[in-house]
């Protein structure tokens, strides 16, 4: 299966210049662990970071930074890892493992932020393909007993 058809695409954002108390409130408004710092241009949206609830707690909360201070700028990194949304999932599971990260932006080929793919995400779906494989040992059994004559005795 591709990410793009089980990422999450309706995605809270944010620029650079966003305060860690609006992040705060955006999390907390939009009911999400993360939001996705990006940079606009003609409409479209670049992703540069991701801010986490983690990221406020450690870097503002912790340290008793004033909120309004920090910007999100300030508390993404330079190394964000996307993924596009036509690779597999399995792709997705080997960013995500090799670079200890829980969320993956999904981006189209021009870079341009289609939606979210989160360690949740990704759980979800193998939760049901693993149920779905629990599932063939009961189809077999029913299938070979509407199949096949029983054994005279």
């Amino acid at each position: 299966m591709h990410i793009g058809e089980i990422c999450t695409r309706s995605v809270v954002t944010c620029g650079r210049d966003t305060s860690a108390l609006e992040l705060a409130q955006l999390m907390r408004d939009h009911h999400v662990g993360d939001v996705i710092v990006v940079d606009e241009h003609e409409g479209k949206s670049t992703p540069v970071g991701v801010v986490t609830d983690r990221d406020l707690v450690v870097e503002v909360v912790a340290k008793s930074v004033d909120p309004d201070l920090v910007r999100a700028g300030d508390l993404i990194t330079n190394d964000l890892v996307t993924a596009f949304e036509c690779e597999l999932v399995y792709d997705a599971i080997w960013h995500m493992r090799s670079k200890c990260i829980r969320r993956l932006p999904v981006v189209d080929a021009n870079n341009h932020l289609l939606g979210v793919l989160t360690a949740d995400d990704v759980t979800e779906f193998l939760a049901e393909e693993l149920t779905e494989v629990a599932r063939i040992t009961p189809r077999r059994i029913k299938l070979e007993h509407a199949t096949r004559d029983p054994v005279a005795a």
